[in-house]
């Protein structure tokens, strides 16, 4: 008896020593166990997480670059149409202003060659006018003894006649002569002051070309500065983007380089759990055959016959999967909206439907996101019409209509902004990225044009 119970204690024995083996084999002194990969597996997934957070912050400050850029672009944009208009006008006037200067010239020699005129008629009045009164001068000094002698010294009374009548002719012809001359001065005088009254205009329309060419000068000059701030303002604007942009490349490899070592470290779980698993069965193996060998070693020792026995325990394990259905907002197409009132309206009603989504810097998406003029673009677009691609274009787009003629689809064109009139005072437009596409009141700031498309 005392045999059988010391070479049970040796079997015991052996098995317990075959037991601490495998589980060294397990595990190892210095092994990496699988809690311990999880756990770095979830140090790098945290890190990752505030990569992405990292990333997204990039990414927003881009997106507030970009559309700051873009804002910038339109004011540029408009700034240097106004420079055209103000440089033509100003063209025009130093033009006129060379128009006006040529004429004054030839008016100041019209006037010239009038004041000599004007002089030679003064000159003939004054020698014709001294003539005829030496003539008269002459005849009274010598009184009527010498009229008497002039007419008793006709041959005949026909000849007196005919002297007599000749020094009234005489008179008659000097009185006519000066009269002409008086009246040549008159219409030169009448000339010249007509030239100088032109001369005046057109020496105050000179004054005022002047004064309008040196204010479009300073116009000029403002529409410059301001052009080259936007300038100033467009690169800072475009290289913060640029700055944003690398960091987000950066993000993007430090999470692509995360989510391999995550991966890596995932395979090196899932191959220690293999690991595990294989000891466990061959810890289970040999257990297993160590006690078939322990009950025939003590059946053989005792003699007795035994059935071999052995429990077999399987077990399931019921699975189930579920998929998450979610089905995100739906959108009515465009001809759907036909035969719902005026296109305008259908126009109107179609871009209502999208209020709520967001604003996105460059964005044509009615649904993932758009600017002002790329979500009136598409709207359009989605009716059948070809409309340019930036708000400054869309306002010399169309028809344009004043305001209070405005009806619903017409659009609402403000500096660097667009929006579509939906009747009541209302526009419906992509606003900013904090409100995204939603109602304002049409006159929440000056309308600059209103167009209409239709």
């Amino acid at each position: 008896m005392y045999k059988k119970k010391k070479k049970k204690l040796v079997r015991w024995l052996a098995t317990a020593m075959s037991l601490s083996i495998m589980l060294s084999v397990v595990d190892p002194v210095g092994a990496t166990s699988v809690s311990d990969l999880e756990k770095q597996k979830q140090e790098i997934e945290e890190k990752k997480k505030e990569a992405d957070a990292k990333k997204k912050e990039e990414q927003q400050r881009y997106n507030n670059a970009s559309g700051k850029a873009n804002a910038i672009q339109s004011d540029v944009d408009e700034v240097a149409e106004e420079i055209e208009e103000i440089d033509a006008a100003l063209v025009e006037t130093i033009a006129s202003v060379e128009m006006i200067e040529e004429e004054i010239e030839e008016k100041e020699e019209q006037i010239e060659v009038t004041k000599a005129d004007l002089e030679d008629a003064k000159r003939v009045e004054r020698e014709q006018y001294e003539a005829m009164k030496l003539r008269i001068q002459f005849m009274y000094e010598k009184g009527n003894s010498s009229y008497l002698e002039l007419l008793l010294a006709s041959e005949s009374m026909a000849d007196m006649l005919n002297k007599t009548e000749y020094v009234e002719k005489l008179y008659e012809y000097d009185r006519q002569l000066l009269a002409q001359y008086q009246a040549a001065r008159e219409a030169v005088e009448a000339l010249q002051e007509k030239l100088e009254e032109e001369m005046a205009e057109l020496e105050a329309q000179q004054h005022e070309l002047m004064e309008e060419k040196e204010s479009l000068e300073i116009i000029l000059n403002e529409k410059k500065a301001t052009y080259d701030n936007f300038e100033a303002q467009l690169a800072k604007a475009r290289q913060e983007a640029a700055i944003y942009k690398a960091n987000i490349k950066r993000q993007n490899d430090e999470i692509k380089k995360l989510e391999a070592q995550a991966a890596n470290k995932q395979s090196e779980i899932e191959e220690a759990k293999r690991a595990e698993e294989e000891a466990r069965r061959a810890q289970e193996l040999a257990l297993q055959r160590e006690a078939e060998e322990r009950e025939r070693r003590e059946k053989e020792a005792s003699g007795g016959s035994s059935s071999d026995s052995s429990d077999k325990s399987s077990s399931s394990g019921d699975s189930s999967s579920s998929s998450d259905k979610s089905s995100g907002k739906e959108y009515a197409s465009a001809s759907s909206y036909s035969g719902s009132g005026s296109k305008g309206q259908q126009i109107a009603n179609y871009a209502c439907q999208y209020i709520g989504n967001p604003y996105v810097p460059g964005g044509t998406s009615l649904t993932e996101g758009a600017d002002c003029s790329g979500f009136v673009w598409r709207v359009y677009k989605d009716f059948g019409y070809s409309l340019p691609r930036t708000s400054y274009s869309l306002r010399s787009s169309g028809t344009g209509v004043s305001y209070s003629e405005a009806q619903p689809g017409d659009i609402m064109c403000y500096a660097g902004h667009v929006g579509i009139y939906i009747g009541n005072g209302q526009i419906v437009h992509a606003s900013t990225q904090r409100s995204g596409i939603k109602i304002t009141p049409a006159t929440y700031k000056e309308i600059l044009a209103v167009r209409r498309i239709l």
